[in-house]
């Protein structure tokens, strides 16, 4: 998705401390904004976010309705209409009602507080400031849910993570059986990866609310930095390498029967903002 991420996507990441990996719901909804920001235009784009945005999202995170939240952009560039994404992870739908209600609240308060000043000599409203930035006929918005979240016990202070996100299509009928052979295959390497820190968290993904006939589910994990990437990749290799040659030839073909191989797509995200609540 950009697609994004739905964009992911992913993604929905949560993580802190053990006890607050406790204390999140099992399949959180991650809420994902995605935006074409103009070339050039990417500094003024961040301070739009900085300022507009996020003192709302860090109340709400405060107020404990939201449990996480960030800004992202792609890593690869034009592979698609959107170059930005802002998320937040949630428990459930009434907690983006909240959040979007809040939002509509804060653009409501600068409209009427610049309109009450009178426009400065030279300076443009908040509105023209965004209409300037981003191209809002590409403007989406995504609601994603994790049928399997997994996070890691600790969160790098400062860190703003990589997270690659693996989309496929599943075949019609096939959802339960593809995600059996996930769980099977991927989940414990993911799993191994999490237990020695390369991976920060994980999770497999669907839209809550269906938008597009791209994908149906996508695999997204978080490092600390890009060389983990690396770390990821080699470890998947060697379980892989370590099986027969008749097991590897069944996992194939397990995934191959399940999925659309050529609807397969991948893409990597750097977070520009990361912002997870602090240990309790």
């Amino acid at each position: 998705m950009r697609y994004r991420k739905l964009w992911l996507l992913a993604f929905a990441l949560l993580w802190c401390s053990t006890a607050f990996a406790q204390q999140q719901p099992a399949q959180p909804l991650t809420f994902w904004a995605t935006y074409a920001v103009k070339p050039g235009k990417e500094a003024d784009f961040l301070d739009l976010v900085k300022t507009v945005g996020q003192p709302v999202r860090d109340k709400m995170m405060a107020d404990g309705v939201i449990l996480a939240w960030g800004l992202e952009n792609s890593l690869l560039r034009g592979q698609n209409g959107n170059s930005h994404a802002v998320w937040y992870a949630v428990a459930d739908w009434a907690s983006i009602e909240k959040v979007q209600n809040a939002f509509n609240a804060q653009l409501a308060k600068i409209a009427a507080d610049e309109a009450k000043a009178g426009e400065k000599k030279g300076q443009k409203s908040t509105a023209d400031r965004i209409r300037d930035v981003i191209d809002s006929e590409k403007t989406k918005d995504y609601v994603t849910r994790d049928v399997v979240f997994v996070v890691g016990t600790s969160m790098p202070a400062g860190v703003l993570p990589y997270t690659r996100y693996n989309f496929v299509k599943v075949k019609p009928g096939k959802g339960d059986a593809y995600r059996a052979t996930w769980e099977k295959y991927n989940k414990p390497v993911l799993d191994k990866l999490v237990a020695d820190g390369t991976i920060l968290a994980f999770g497999l993904g669907v839209e809550d609310v269906k938008t597009t006939g791209d994908f149906t589910h996508f695999t997204w994990y978080a490092v600390k930095n890009a060389g983990d990437l690396d770390k990821v990749r080699s470890t998947f290799l060697a379980d892989r390498e370590r099986r027969t040659a008749e097991e590897r030839e069944a996992i194939t073909a397990a995934f191959l029967g399940e999925i659309d191989p050529d609807a397969s797509r991948s893409e990597v995200d750097h977070s520009l903002i990361f912002h997870v609540p602090g240990p309790k």
